[in-house]
């Protein structure tokens, strides 16, 4: 039984030494889930959970080769040359809307003016039809 004992003390501490040199040798931008130190206690606070979550969790996808030959590593999204080109502005640098916004103000005050001289008319004719009667 004490050798049953002292090999799982021995592969836990293998597991540990493995995953505390890989996560040490990793590179920084490339660790996933957790900055390096927080990966750091977890596999030594809980060991052997920690190390296995290091491995399953943390440790850096490996890069895939393409079949066109170039390597690709999860999370790298577009290469630059094929990133799709979307401009985000605020709507007050954007000419466009600012063109927009213009010729609905145009439109928007023709409108009022149009109302406005109709609303006029109207008044004009009812106080016409009101002056008769009072005579």
């Amino acid at each position: 039984m004490v050798r049953l004992y002292s090999l799982f003390v021995l592969l836990d501490l293998a597991l540990l030494v493995v995953a505390l040199i890989d996560c040490l040798s990793a590179e920084e931008s490339l660790i996933r889930a957790l900055p390096r130190v927080p990966w750091v206690f977890i596999i030594l606070l809980f060991s052997p959970v920690g190390a296995i979550a290091w491995f399953v969790a943390g440790r850096p996808a490996p890069p895939v080769r393409l079949s066109n030959g170039t390597v690709w590593r999860p999370g790298n999204g577009f290469p630059e040359g094929q990133r799709p080109r979307q401009r985000s502005m605020a709507p007050d640098d954007d000419p466009e809307f600012l063109r927009g916004l213009s010729t609905s103000r145009r439109e928007d005050e023709a409108m009022m003016k149009t109302w406005e001289a109709d609303l006029r008319r109207r008044e004009d004719e009812l106080r016409r039809k009101q002056q008769p009667d009072a005579d």
